[in-house]
């Protein structure tokens, strides 16, 4: 155990400086705009009921209000632990999200749920020791990681998403180290918390032997298969017109200028399923494009970088096809490109520099479909540009962990 918190000394400090910086921003941040009451992320309690409900196994609640739940079943299964340790502390769900402008709950409910999404930081920290990344490079990654992640878990509270992208971060380290088994099983427990990740899968199939493939895919899709059947069995019609629909609304989020071709809905919503598959579509096409280039018997420390820089460039897919987007939807590409720069100085400091930014400009509040989403799909696009791989930028050769140990650490650290 000591040697692995030393190898993963970085992002554990990373973990414990959000959890206290996030805290205190929503319990005292408010108070320099006049504001008393705790900026929550509202997103979080409708999930939370969703996890207490299958702690009580009542999978036919699972997709009704007030869950607001249009993801796989996943999204609620992780947080069913922190679901238990406020329930047995005495602190209730219900009407979370309007228990007054102080719930308490939040005390616990904050620091559960960004614990959890730093799984992403701990998969980055893996992947650029695996790149052969230095320890002050990896002290970056894990500082500018643990900033853009404030979006996801402290400001918006989705945990899931960032679940998912280190789960899928593991499973491309797995399959460098031709652990196909093994990458297919993260890939799939990935797709179950957060579908979001399904855009790299294709890049992943791309980088195994075509032998490997159909158990790969069989093993990406098996959990999400399981909970979604349960769930449909349990209640039926829920289940489907949640999963199936997609709704996301304009009014309250960005509309981008795919507004003007989504399916509209009732009650002002907009359908994101089409847009969602189109975007899946095009990721096939990258992961075809790319495959011929990939065809060797073992990934070798440099050859890490580019699926990693794929991976950023398909889950980018995401909000370049939206039609309403959060501001969270732009982190989970940030933190790929994060992990592909991770090896040069050079990639490493501009990635960082432009991921930071991204994360706090895309909060502003405008609603306009091209003044939003234009300058903020050009600033990914910067991003990507400044962390795909070039030749020359890899480190040095030196003592780099087996693989199977970087692999390993999904284990290692609870994820």
């Amino acid at each position: 155990m000591t040697g692995w918190l030393g190898r993963r000394l970085f992002p554990l400090l990373a973990t414990a400086g959000l959890i206290a910086a996030g805290m205190a921003g929503t319990i005292w941040g408010p108070r320099f705009y006049g504001k008393s009451a705790w900026a929550v992320p509202d997103d979080l309690w409708a999930t939370l009921v969703a996890a207490q409900r299958l702690l009580h196994l009542d999978l036919a609640g699972l997709y009704t209000p007030p869950t607001n739940l249009i993801s796989l079943p996943g999204t609620a299964v992780i947080l069913v632990p922190a679901a238990a340790i406020m329930e047995a502390a005495g602190l209730s769900l219900r009407h979370a999200g309007s228990q007054g402008a102080h719930p308490v709950v939040w005390l616990l409910a904050g620091p559960c749920e960004t614990a959890l999404a730093a799984v992403a930081l701990f998969a980055a920290d893996a992947a650029a020791e695996r790149l052969g990344a230095s320890r002050p490079k990896r002290f970056l990654l894990a500082a500018a990681g643990a900033t853009a992640l404030w979006s996801v878990a402290v400001r918006w509270g989705h945990p899931e998403d960032a679940v998912a992208t280190g789960l899928l971060l593991y499973a491309v380290l797995a399959a460098a180290g031709t652990r196909a088994g093994r990458a297919g099983w993260l890939a799939g427990a990935a797709v179950a918390v957060q579908p979001l990740v399904l855009l790299a899968v294709p890049v992943l199939a791309a980088a195994v032997a075509p032998r490997r493939l159909p158990g790969l895919l069989a093993r990406a899709a098996a959990p999400s298969v399981l909970l979604l059947g349960a769930a449909a069995a349990a209640n039926w019609t829920a289940t489907i017109n949640a999963v199936a629909s997609q709704p996301n609304a304009p009014t309250v989020d960005h509309p981008t200028p795919w507004i003007y071709l989504a399916p509209h809905l009732a009650g002002g919503s907009v359908a994101a399923g089409p847009a969602r598959a189109a975007a899946i579509a095009v990721a096939c096409g990258c992961a075809l494009a790319v495959r011929r280039r990939w065809r060797q018997p073992r990934w070798g420390t440099g050859a890490l970088a580019d699926p990693l820089w794929w991976t950023a460039a398909a889950l980018a897919l995401r909000s370049a096809f939206e039609p309403v987007m959060v501001a969270y939807y732009l982190w989970p590409p940030l933190a790929a490109a994060l992990a592909a720069a991770s090896a040069a100085w050079r990639r490493l400091i501009p990635v960082c520099g432009t991921a930071v930014a991204l994360t706090f400009f895309s909060q502003v509040p405008w609603r306009n479909p091209w003044a939003w989403w234009t300058p903020m799909i050009a600033l990914l696009g910067l991003t990507l540009f400044l962390a795909r791989p070039r030749p020359g930028d890899v480190a040095a050769a030196r003592t780099v962990p087996d693989a199977r140990r970087c692999a390993g650490d999904v284990v290692e650290s609870g994820g």
